[in-house]
């Protein structure tokens, strides 16, 4: 393939604006593979493929992020900025307000200590709780004596189909808080408005159907300038030398229509890019521009968020199209997560196979709406009294926790500024962190977070002997590591010393049932026969625990010994079991475990499949009563997985007609009419009746459920040549 030999920092305006469609695949477009009459399996992604134009919009969007080193480019020592190797794509409302918050906590943390710690913390709102978890976490108190630590700063790009999103975010109480949309250029907000102006009305299926309009109209037909370069970076150059970002957390609301229904679709395309390069064998042309920078096989990660909504309040019924729309993204992800890990039946590993079998992210975080509730709860609060701006706060607040624990316990050097360690006085020898890899290895399919926090044991003199000089001494207090491992697993709550929300992301079992099974569990000294039984802990295959402690405290052996000895108990057929160790990362002890697989065997969970399953797949003497409901259960329990019985019961492909009523049947042409105007490809149409999803997904899901549901393993058993019996080894005559 030929590569246009143009300068990657002042390519012309009129190269810029060449059209790509008509251009062979090779050229411009990794375009469809489609199989006909199999509705959905063809993608219709474009994918830039010139290198010269990948690189050039990334060098734009570099320097956009980085505009305080745009000026030293003709220096001797200019050296070019990376990319960081975190980036958060906050989707929809909900999504794009944590992103926003993530950013902003970031942007604090990193003028407190650019600013020698001074005293910008009289902005912070005291009467907010996330804002004073931050606070007390970084250590934000101007005649505090310890400097507070400086978190990485992760690309955060923010997108709505609300043509508002800019200026909702812009006159925030964070956009007009001085200077932070201006001084934090690593946010960018990804304007979309041409495609559609509006919201996508709380359907999924129409937030994914925009999504791939979007996704499949040439970068270059966009009269948003910025977009092309958010698209190189998101989905043209992922894995490639370079662009440094290796992991992407796409955060969103299950329960919306905008965030549910483009995350995934979003995530795909990223993937379908990603995988592609695995199979494109042909050599790149390389000019003295782009040498070095040539598509390079090297490992993402890439994890969805998931905010699920309330399954039941106090005295308060949830809108069924929450459920519903929350059980079609679940739905939908364990059909993919099927196809991609498991179903081989049919096995083949030509690229045509592998390539509709594509997942959008290899691992999906569940965090619950109800830990807003039950935090409430535990804080000595009722329920009715508090405002849903505070509720959403707690939610923003525990997501924001999980990602920094993550981000910190991967984070490289380049991330941080170049004087960090050496200011903080932390040794990075003594840090195990984990890579993209480890994580790429470690987390697949659906993941539930535990975590809690602990401040630094006291310095209270307590008596003690020592025992080699049989001399008393005073010793500090020590950390009681059992405690932070049972709040970490409990039902959410505050924190009250930390100002952090602790606690376990999904339930296992109804709140009221896991409450008395965590009390006997503490009653019989953290005796874990119990709750291990259930599936949550018993089917989870890896477990990957993150410990982050202050730079001057030490982990003694034994507390890490008793961390493990807790996990081995708890979750008894682990495959696989990954530990980090970060300092210097956080003004506090904590441990976050993240669980793999088995939270799809959580009540919640099958409670949002289920219900999306009853409402727009059921046939009608289904679609009311409990047969269904049972039906599922059995399905997953049974030896054999009897699909005519699904085939009974359910339609061929989902009816968005009854979420949308009889609206979805004027809906569904201005849509598509919107699809041919924008996208002038008749062979590039793709209807919405195509993106349903069918009875064959539902079918995929359930495997997927009992291939989790049958989890176990067999202990190690000592093989060996050498009998206790000596006759035993004596040869036969």
């Amino acid at each position: 393939m030929a590569t246009r030999k143009s300068s990657r920092t002042a390519e012309p305006q009129e190269q810029e604006e060449l059209i790509t469609l008509d251009a062979p695949p090779e050229e411009g477009v990794i375009n469809t593979l489609t199989a006909p009459g199999m509705p959905g399996s063809g993608y219709m992604y474009f994918t830039e493929r010139d290198l010269s134009k990948i690189l050039h919009n990334l060098d734009i969007l570099r320097t956009s992020v980085y505009p305080h080193l745009a000026n030293q480019q003709d220096s001797d020592n200019y050296k070019q900025p990376q990319f960081p190797s975190v980036c958060l794509i906050g989707l929809g409302r909900c999504g794009s307000n944590i992103a926003l918050d993530v950013a902003s906590l970031v942007y604090n943390a990193r003028n407190f200590y650019l600013n020698e710690f001074n005293s910008e913390e009289k902005e912070v709102r005291e009467q907010d709780k996330p804002m004073r978890w931050i606070k007390r976490s970084l250590h934000l108190k101007g005649g505090h004596q310890l400097k507070p630590v400086f978190l990485i700063e992760p690309l955060v790009m923010l997108g709505d189909l609300d043509k508002d999103i800019e200026g909702r975010i812009r006159f925030s109480h964070k956009g007009e808080r001085s200077g932070f949309l201006k001084d934090y250029t690593k946010m960018k907000i990804m304007d979309l408005s041409e495609v559609h102006a509006g919201g996508s009305g709380n359907a999924p299926i129409l937030g994914q159907y925009l999504a791939k309009i979007i996704l499949n109209k040439d970068t270059q037909r966009f009269s948003n300038p910025d977009w092309k370069h958010v698209h190189s970076y998101l989905i043209d150059s992922c894995g490639i030398k370079a662009n440094q970002s290796r992991l992407y957390f796409y955060i969103f609301s299950a329960g919306g229509g905008t965030g549910s229904g483009m995350a995934s679709e979003f995530g795909l395309a990223q993937q379908y890019a990603y995988m592609s390069k695995t199979f494109d064998s042909r050599a790149q042309a390389e000019s003295a521009e782009n040498r070095g920078h040539s598509f390079v096989f090297e490992p993402i990660f890439t994890s969805g968020i998931c905010i699920l909504p309330n399954i039941s309040d106090h005295g308060v019924e949830m809108s069924e199209a929450l459920h519903i729309n929350a059980g079609r993204l679940l739905c939908k992800y364990l059909s993919e997560e099927w196809d991609f890990s498991y179903n081989f039946d049919n096995e083949d590993s030509s690229e045509a196979s592998v390539m509709h079998r594509i997942r959008p992210w290899n691992a999906m975080m569940l965090i619950s709406n109800d830990i807003m509730r039950y935090a409430e709860e535990t804080d000595e609060g009722a329920i009715q009294h508090i405002d849903v701006n505070a509720m959403e706060k707690y939610a923003n607040q525990y997501i924001s926790q999980q990602i920094f624990n993550i981000l910190t316990a991967q984070a490289v050097t380049t991330d941080y500024d170049e004087n960090y360690f050496r200011r903080a006085g932390i040794d990075i020898g003594e840090t195990i962190r984990l890579d993209a890899n480890d994580l790429f290895m470690s987390l697949a399919g659906p993941v539930a977070v535990a975590y809690a926090e602990s401040v630094i044991p006291t310095a209270m003199p307590i008596q003690g002997v020592d025992k080699l000089r049989g001399i008393d001494v005073k010793k500090v207090s020590e950390l009681n590591i059992d405690d932070l491992f049972y709040r970490s697993i409990d039902l959410p709550h505050f924190n009250k010393v930390t100002q952090a929300i602790e606690g376990i992301s999904l339930l296992p079992i109804e709140s009221t049932r896991y409450r008395e099974a965590l009390a006997r569990y503490l009653q019989k000294g953290y005796d874990a026969s119990e709750l291990k039984d259930l599936h949550f802990f018993k089917n989870c295959s890896s477990v990957v625990s993150i410990i982050s402690l202050p730079k001057d405290y030490k982990l003694s052996y034994m507390d890490l010994n008793k961390l493990k000895s807790h996990l081995n108990a708890l979750f008894p057929n682990t495959t696989l079991k990954r530990y980090a160790l970060v300092i210097g990362a956080s003004a506090n002890i904590s441990l976050t475990t993240l669980i793999v697989k088995s939270p799809c065997l959580s009540d919640d969970f099958l409670t949002l499949i289920v219900a999306f399953i009853k409402r727009c797949f059921a046939k009608d003497s289904y679609r009311f009563d409990e047969q269904l409901d049972t039906a599922m259960l059995d399905f997953i329990r049974s030896d054999e997985f009897d699909e005519t019985l699904v085939d009974k019961m359910l339609n061929e492909y989902e009816n968005p007609a009854k979420i949308l009523d009889t609206n979805w049947y004027a809906i569904k042409p201005m849509y598509e009419k919107k699809y041919r105007e924008l996208i002038n490809d008749s062979e590039k149409f793709c209807s919405i009746n195509d993106i349903r999803l069918s009875r064959d997904s539902v079918k995929k899901a359930i495997k997927y459920l009992r291939e989790i549901y049958r989890h176990k393993i067999s202990k190690t058993r000592i093989v060996s040549l050498n009998s206790t019996s000596l006759s035993l080894d004596k040869p036969k005559s």
